[in-house]
């Protein structure tokens, strides 16, 4: 029995070696080409038509713009690339024996198909193609880290005509506007604003930001400090948003939005080369808006100028410029600071769901100015130097900002704050330097970069006593200026500057094609210059983050686990016996597990992680009012992301998010198992749209949801704002030189609040018509 055995073992593998020695001499053969093909503005372009004419071989690109062609007999070929809207090229090929050619290539647009580009050359709303969430070009499968991306396409569908009704397609996403004016974003139970343009740092706290020159919007999840530091990303993550940007070719597009509660929007994107050959490339994107509230007072109206410019200095050097100015005119949401035992939510509140406490003379006014310059050097063939320079200059003129307590269902007191004049200054300088190399077998993507930023500013602010107390059931006026101003108290604040010298680096790893690695650290060095009567200080972070990725099945499914890291600087803080207690950094730690899938030849993307977030030296105040840290907080919960375009025309996104996230120990034991302010427990979005291909073609429709749980305002849960859900519909008309689409916004009129409590819009219609040349 065993001499058996081993004999049909040795047959086997006599069987198979002869097999192996087959195969190779007869691949010895062929040769393989491999390429790359982008479009006109340097996005990957996918579905290209590749084939070598005169012979059997053809395919087309995969989403990420590369294409592979095996088992090539060896011989020189013409290569015909082709796509709708673009010129066609070709390009000679040489396929020698038992090697691989190389090649990549640019899409030039055809003038005389350009308005086609903009229908047909739409890229997939699957699309996660970033060099911004790793600095290093790192396919979704191959990063560590958990994104969501929501394309410019997604957003046209939708007649998005601001950041937050954007945001909310990413799985786990809640907005509120601050008192101050600009936008809140939460997600994995903390908050932060869109804090990043193009990978750079984006302050917008007061000014807030526009939708009209946003190409996608990109939602980091978990502590980003390490390659983005404290002033950029929450404990949370972080939200990028990326700039359209000049292209090869000529377009303009021109949309006007028209809605309820007088909303007028007219907004205009220009694209140009400046030089023939082009070699300095223009773009513009400029917007305005007015529209009033849903309230009886308020008004928001906008004004947006971007002009950005691409020079290709030379074939290694590209230098851009990204400008923009935007100013705001509004009313400020009306915060309530406090509600009398009973009034456990909004619901409990007497007052009409659209009457205003305040006038809109008392009115807010912001501008910011911003300048981002890109130099991008190609060092060698595998190495690339990117030095990068911004500018962000953040006015407040005045910004009145309204507060309630209320001391009853019925009976509210009313002040009035009044912030400006306002600035902010924040300069960035930083230089990376990528480069792909290997060790043996053992291939590496390297980044290493240094990043320098100064902060400066003013800031002067007055607040009003309680102007007066009313009974929101019988007949009352607004709060007005005039009586503001006159009961206001004038301080000038101080404030010290900052600056942060920062260096990093991140090594990806691949052992083999399917297992990596990504190590990545950053040092910063945080520096609050002194004032007069407050001393400043100095502290140093460390900040360390750990991947590992195996593809189960190449290019479809991979596992994944993380450790990210986040900080936030504290100053010195007085104590009972007079001391000093110089704080440490605030530390959050987060451990992510989960896998992530692109299947179906692209036509599936989903996300599935599980995550905990733990700070263990969290700052808290002890009941006499002095700080220590020693408190502790853990978010944990589940992330859920499905995209979808099973059939040409159909589009499908899903997202699900569960958190929990509770103080676990505080100097106030009431609170401790308490859950933190402003983290539903679970958050459900939906968008499905279908664009008809034969009977009704170019007619579509839309249809989705966004569900988001209780929410606390104070973490001694005593005062919420109740689940809700609200849909949206949608129905459009498109060709290739316009476009005409309808979205009805809360469909069912919900009432509903915010965590702060803020009423929220009711029922309205938008209607968009877009004209492109």
């Amino acid at each position: 029995m065993k001499y058996s055995t081993v004999k049909t073992y040795r047959f086997l593998f006599t069987i198979s070696f002869l097999f192996s020695v087959f195969c190779s001499f007869a691949q010895q053969n062929f040769g393989k080409i491999k390429g790359t093909i982008t479009t006109s503005d340097g996005d990957a372009a996918a579905g290209v038509n590749v084939i070598l004419k005169s012979s059997k071989y053809g395919t087309t690109t995969n989403d990420d713009g590369t294409f592979e062609l095996n088992r090539v007999k060896a011989n020189t070929y013409t290569l015909q690339i082709s796509l709708t809207g673009y010129e066609t090229t070709e390009q000679e090929v040489v396929v020698a024996e038992s090697e691989t050619s190389a090649i990549t290539l640019q899409l030039k647009v055809s003038n005389k198909e350009l308005h086609e580009v903009v229908v047909n050359g739409k890229k997939s709303i699957l699309s996660k193609k970033t060099d911004y969430v790793a600095r290093m070009p790192l396919k979704n499968l191959e990063n560590p880290q958990v994104y969501s991306v929501i394309q410019k396409e997604l957003l046209q569908e939708q007649i998005a005509v601001d950041i937050r009704s954007a945001v909310i397609n990413a799985p786990g996403v809640t907005t509120k506007i601050y008192p101050s004016g600009g936008l809140e974003i939460s997600f994995r139970g903390f908050s932060t604003g869109v804090n990043a343009r193009n990978g750079m740092e984006n302050m917008t706290g007061r000014s807030s930001i526009s939708i009209d020159n946003a190409e996608r919007i990109e939602v980091l999840k978990g502590p980003s400090g390490t390659l983005f530091g404290s002033s950029v990303s929450s404990f949370g993550g972080v939200v990028n948003l990326v700039t359209k940007k000049p292209f090869e070719g000529k377009k303009t597009e021109v949309s006007y939005t028209g809605g309820s509660f007088g909303l007028n929007r007219l907004a205009l994107d220009i694209n140009t080369p400046l030089t023939p050959d082009n070699k300095v490339l223009f773009r513009l994107n400029t917007s305005v808006n007015t529209e009033k509230s849903f309230l009886d007072y308020g008004f928001n109206k906008t004004f947006l100028i971007a002009p950005s410019l691409v020079y290709k200095a030379t074939d290694k050097l590209t230098l851009s410029v990204d400008t923009e100015i935007y100013n705001v005119n509004n009313t400020r949401p009306t915060y309530g600071r406090s509600y009398a035992p009973g009034i456990t939510n909004p619901t409990d509140l007497q007052i009409d769901y659209r009457k205003s406490l305040f006038h809109d003379d008392l009115d807010a006014k912001t501008s910011s100015t911003k300048v981002f310059v890109q130099a991008e050097y190609q060092l060698a063939k595998n190495w690339k130097s990117t030095t990068l320079y911004s500018f962000i200059d953040e006015n407040v003129d005045r910004s009145y900002q309204y507060y309630t307590k209320w001391t009853s269902p019925t009976e509210v007191l009313r002040s009035v704050s009044r912030f400006g004049p306002i600035s902010n200054q924040f300069t960035n300088i930083q230089e990376n330097i990528n480069g792909e190399f290997a060790t043996g077998t053992i291939k590496h993507k390297l980044l290493v970069g240094v990043n320098y930023r100064f902060s400066k500013g003013t800031f002067n602010y007055g607040a009003t006593p309680v102007l007066d107390t009313i009974n929101v059931t019988k007949p009352f006026e607004p709060i007005r200026k005039k009586q503001v101003d006159a009961a206001l108290s004038q301080l000038t604040w101080p404030v010290p500057d900052e600056q942060i010298f920062s260096v990093y680096a991140s090594d990806v790893i691949s052992f083999t094609d399917r297992l990596s690695a990504m190590l990545s650290l950053r040092l910063d060095n945080f520096v609050q210059k002194d004032l007069v009567d407050v001393p400043g200080y100095n502290q140093t972070a460390l900040s360390p983050k750990l991947g590992l990725v195996y593809e189960v099945i190449k290019n479809q499914v991979s596992l994944f686990g993380n450790y990210m890291n986040g900080f936030q600087n504290s100053g010195p803080v007085n104590q009972p016996d007079g001391s000093l207690l110089v704080l440490k950094p605030v530390y959050a730690n987060q451990y992510e597990g989960g896998v992530k899938v692109e299947a179906f030849n692209k036509k599936l993307s989903t996300t599935l992680s599980y995550y905990n977030i733990t700070i263990d030296n969290a700052t808290r105040t002890t009941p006499d009012g002095y700080s220590v840290q020693d408190g502790k907080q853990v978010s944990k919960g589940l992330d859920f992301e499905f995209i979808a375009n099973p059939i040409e025309g159909f589009n499908a996104v899903l997202g699900y998010a569960y958190n929990d996230n509770r103080i676990v120990k505080s100097s106030d034991a009431s609170i401790e198992g308490n859950k933190a302010s402003g983290a539903p427990e679970n958050v459900v979005n939906f968008w499905l749209s279908y664009k008809f291909q034969n009977i009704l073609k170019d007619f579509g429709l839309g249809f989705g949801s966004n569900y988001v749980d209780k929410q606390y305002k104070f973490e001694d849960e005593s005062f919420y704002a109740p689940s809700y859900s609200v849909y949206n519909a949608t129905v459009f008309y498109e060709q290739p030189t316009w476009r005409l689409g309808v979205k009805f916004n809360n469909i069912t009129n919900k009432e509903y609040w915010d965590s702060y409590g803020m009423a929220q819009t009711p029922a309205n219609v938008l209607v968009n018509l877009t004209l492109k040349f």
